[in-house]
């Protein structure tokens, strides 16, 4: 969102972004004085949720609840005290992550339009889209334990394309999604149908890049974990092509057994590794690895609690990411040119494994019942086996082709932001 922000605000825009009181102090924490520049300005809304230790991520179904229940008194009485801030433009349009739909009855209110930026790939909004679908026709949830082993996951579900009927209520102005159009082509097409304009402006993280030269609007980050840059360092000393990235973003919770597994799978497989372990990584626990781990792997293995992952991927050193398929974390692989071992956890997670194994030609699934072996042989196959071969060779394509998407002028994310800018963001208010 953050990145979205910086390039609205290169093109032109006096941006005041809006962040929980939560998350921005966490960014307080971990990025210092964030005074912003003089048309870039940052502000708070409380999200409702209970005070939380600053070093954990909050529970996103309470906080999704919380947010839609009581953020939009705050972020309409907020609205209204910019509208009358000496020196400050009129709120001219919204521009909100997806799931704060609140934001829509505070734009409907103020007459101006609302773009919806959803964070997720195109082929798991469209998933969501459909849900109600899945659960009107029986196919979710699963009547029993029964049905994850009996063959039913495998149902293939193709009638997706369809629903041209359904309703259209509070639905925003625009909808931008941070992908590009070779990627996922067919599914925004798909969604284009039934949709108000949508939007493909990614890789945020290669357009950003591209396109912001000042130093000042460069140097605003959006990490909420406080980066550990020694880490690159330490990729500096290794060959190329020789470290497995393993980093299962910031959300995901795994049990002390699944950590364990993946530990003696990264040990013996023999190949170098950075991991990257959050102390909320176990749930209800701190993250603890056995020592006979850390000593097995010594200088062969890095630990960290966080890291600049978009440096690391494109790091010359680093030949896979064991991921959990979160999209930014997908789709910064995908760019950087870097196969994947996909472990999902969550959300769409599942959906961006399914079409990085089986229509981009750059990943390979681990069970969810996480087994070292399985680890070790996966790890094996990506650094040094034909398979991983070949996945590295597809992801060098995309990577080429999401260079391509972002670079003006005739790139497709570039073409993309110029039009929304054009039609709807300069537009006059409505």
């Amino acid at each position: 969102m953050l990145k979205l922000a910086k390039l609205l605000h290169h093109r032109g825009f006096h941006v005041t972004f809006v962040n929980t009181d939560y998350n921005h102090s966490r960014l307080l924490r971990t990025r210092g004085d964030l005074a912003g520049l003089p048309s870039f300005r940052f502000a708070t809304i409380p999200d409702g949720m209970p005070p939380s230790d600053t070093d954990v991520t909050q529970d996103i179904p309470a906080l999704c609840e919380s947010t839609r229940r009581t953020c939009l008194p705050h972020f309409k009485g907020l609205l209204a005290d910019l509208n009358h801030t000496a020196g400050v433009p009129p709120v001219s349009c919204i521009v909100s992550d997806g799931v704060m739909s609140f934001t829509l009855d505070a734009a409907a209110d103020l007459g101006i339009p609302e773009v919806l930026f959803w964070t997720t790939s195109a082929c798991g909004f469209l998933g969501y889209m459909h849900y109600r679908d899945l659960i009107q026709t029986g196919l979710t949830p699963l009547k029993d334990e029964s049905y994850l082993t009996n063959g039913y996951l495998d149902t293939v579900i193709d009638w997706i394309p369809g629903m041209k009927k359904r309703a259209r209520t509070k639905k925003p102005s625009a909808i931008i999604l941070n992908t590009f159009d070779a990627l996922e082509h067919d599914v925004l097409a798909a969604l284009s149908a039934i949709l108000p304009p949508v939007y493909s402006i990614g890789s945020l993280s290669l357009l950003s890049h591209n396109q912001i030269t000042d130093p000042a609007l460069k140097s605003i980050s959006s990490s909420l974990w406080k980066e550990e840059t020694e880490c690159l360092r330490w990729l500096d000393a290794k060959q190329p092509n020789s470290v497995l990235y393993v980093n299962f973003g910031s959300i995901t919770v795994m049990t002390n057994s699944q950590l364990v597994e993946f530990a003696w799978g990264l040990a013996n497989s023999r190949k170098p590794f950075l991991w990257v372990i959050r102390p909320d990584l176990v749930a209800g626990e701190t993250a603890m690895l056995p020592p006979e781990f850390v000593a097995e792997t010594g200088n062969r293995g890095l630990l960290a609690k966080w890291c600049p992952q978009e440096e690391v991927l494109n790091h010359p050193s680093v030949a896979g990411f064991l991921t959990h398929n979160g999209w930014n974390s997908t789709l910064e692989s995908i760019c950087s040119g870097v196969p994947m071992i996909c472990w999902p956890f969550f959300a769409e997670q599942q959906t961006n494994c399914k079409f990085a194994c089986d229509e981009w030609g750059v990943g390979m699934e681990i069970d969810s019942d996480v087994k070292r072996d399985e680890v070790e042989g996966l790890v094996r196959e990506l650094m040094e086996g034909g398979k991983g071969e070949e996945m590295r060779r597809r992801a060098a394509e995309w990577k080429t082709m999401a260079v391509e998407a972002t670079t003006a002028p005739s790139g497709s994310s570039v073409a993309n932001l110029d039009k929304l800018v054009q039609a709807l963001l300069l537009s006059p208010c409505q």
